[in-house]
């Protein structure tokens, strides 16, 4: 079984690309949603709240998304204590789904993550798959998707890769331009995926 990384910046159309990947019946971890449950673990919670306080999580024990957002994208010890404490962790639940009964016949799985290349994370891959689109195009999926003023929006993508850069280290390539057919190129990958299974 092969490990697949499959990754863009924001506003590439990740989630878009990867229902094209469920609808054939490939088994996706979506490294936000898993890191969303991280958050909840008691041990996580501890460590966090020892670092940034315990305003950190909401009074209903949920994480203050907004006040974490503002931390890390302000702070590079902060982002790096964050990936530090989280990755390590969400790299050892994707290998116990990984090869979990549920997934371990399948010919390939797909880890989805907007970080892959920029925490050095391409190694566990066998392949790693880029989706690009337009910057312009991508900004404006951001805006209608989480209503974000442009500054927040440009202090994000900041944190990420240039899509040339990762170009340069991506095995395969997903154009989501709004003019390309996204499902013959995921088919022309699965094709091959299947072939080297």
């Amino acid at each position: 079984m092969f490990r697949v990384g499959i990754t863009g910046n924001m506003g590439s159309g990740k989630s878009l690309v990867c229902s094209i990947f469920k609808s054939l019946d490939i088994p996706i971890f979506e490294a936000d949603q898993q890191t969303k449950l991280l958050y909840t673990e008691n041990d996580i919670r501890l460590k966090i709240q020892k670092q940034f306080g315990k305003s950190i999580y909401l009074p209903d024990g949920e994480l203050n998304k907004t006040k974490l957002a503002q931390l890390i994208f302000n702070d590079p010890f902060a982002m790096q204590f964050i990936r530090e404490l989280m990755y390590p962790r969400l790299h050892e639940r994707f290998e116990e789904w990984a090869t979990g009964q549920q997934n371990r016949r399948c010919p390939y799985v797909l880890y989805e993550a907007a970080l892959i290349f920029e925490n050095g994370f391409q190694s566990h891959f066998d392949f790693t798959i880029l989706i690009t689109a337009p910057e312009a195009l991508r900004v404006e999926r951001i805006k209608e998707r989480d209503k974000l003023a442009d500054s927040e929006i440009r202090q994000r993508m900041d944190h990420q890769w240039p899509e040339t850069k990762k170009l340069e280290l991506a095995d395969f390539v997903i154009q989501n331009d709004g003019k390309t057919m996204l499902i013959p190129q995921v088919l022309e990958i699965h094709r091959k995926l299947l072939a080297n299974s």
